[in-house]
């Protein structure tokens, strides 16, 4: 036990001794993925669903109110004009064109009598203009409950196909309310929607390719784009009229659409290679890498962005290399290597 301070020595002399410190290894220029910017390649075919429809869609209704208690027609229905679709219970519109015609009738019986009276001079010129007037108002008043009786039936106003039905007998429907949607015959079209990241670059007028499920392809054009979006689907409505169609283009069947590439000419970058830049600054900008591979900061303009990067209006030349990842991770006049450069 008289050797333990002999043991405590050189443990007390190995604590006070300092640990030399690590040399710092100089691993050059950073090394970064980089990319040489090019116009091309960039085209892609944007594909939709739609549905075949009828240029011309009608919705169908009765210019009175009633109970609807006949319809005449089912969905598919192939219609001609002036066809009758559907009959209200015209009894109080029958009897008001009755109570119409004998105020008709007993207007111009009064004014008969008035005018055998002016002939004698019993009676002044503007008695018998009253009397005149009255007339015409009850015949206009007898020949609008007439019209009336007959709104009670509903007629197709063009030849086409009942593509939908929206009131069934028994329902008591307003005024104006629909009952069928007619479509048209005529020209077809197909109704896509198309999502507000695809609107850039489409026009109206814009060739599509239009295919069939039964395997037939069209020819098509943009024909309307909506200018808002639909508020459920935040999707723009668009319709594809069919150029060359046949009889196998029916309504209601499924179509694909393709939009026809053109020559592809935007410059794209990788959404890694933009530095969106601090509250001083304006807009985005890339590292651009010199010849001597120092990188300075260059402010693009992005004219939208898309699924394989950002499309970029100003602010590169084809031929230029940029850094494609890790834009945040630089300075200004820094070196660096280049890892990849397709």
């Amino acid at each position: 036990m008289k050797f333990w301070p002999l043991l405590v020595l050189p443990l007390l002399m190995a604590c006070g001794e300092k640990t030399p410190p690590a040399e710092k290894i100089d691993t050059g220029p950073k090394l970064v993925k980089a990319m040489k910017v090019g116009a091309g390649g960039t085209a892609q075919e944007e594909v939709y669903s739609g549905d075949v429809r009828a240029r011309i869609e009608t919705q169908l209704g009765f210019r009175v109110g009633g109970k609807l208690v006949e319809r005449m027609v089912d969905v598919g229905a192939r219609v001609k004009a002036g066809q009758p679709l559907a009959r209200l219970d015209a009894a109080d519109q029958q009897l008001a064109a009755t109570q119409a015609e004998a105020n008709r009738a007993l207007a111009a019986a009064e004014l008969k009598r008035a005018q055998e009276l002016r002939q004698k001079n019993f009676i002044s010129q503007a008695a018998l203009d009253a009397k005149q007037t009255a007339a015409t108002a009850a015949e206009a008043q007898a020949q609008l409950a007439k019209n009336q009786a007959a709104y009670a039936t509903l007629t197709a106003d063009a030849p086409g196909v009942i593509a939908a039905v929206l009131a069934e007998p028994g329902q008591v429907v307003g005024a104006g309310q629909a009952v069928f949607r007619l479509a048209r015959d005529g020209e077809r079209e197909v109704a896509i929607a198309i999502p507000e990241s695809r609107l850039a670059g489409l026009q109206v007028g814009a060739a599509a390719t239009v295919e069939l499920w039964v395997g037939k392809t069209y020819k098509g054009k943009l024909r309307e784009l909506a200018p808002a979006a639909d508020p459920a689907s935040r999707t723009f409505a668009a319709r594809i009229s069919i150029v060359d169609a046949d009889a196998d283009v029916v309504l209601g069947r499924t179509a694909t659409v393709r939009f026809a590439q053109s020559a592809a000419s935007d410059i794209i970058v990788p959404l890694a290679a933009i530095l969106q830049q601090g509250p001083g600054e304006h807009g985005p900008a890339v590292w651009v890498i010199g010849a001597d591979g120092t990188v300075s900061q260059r402010p693009i303009k992005v004219s939208r962005y898309a699924d394989l990067g950002a499309v970029v209006a100003s602010g590169l030349a084809e031929g230029e290399t940029i850094v494609a990842a890790g834009a945040f991770k630089l300075a200004a006049g820094e070196k660096v290597r280049v890892a990849q450069q397709p």
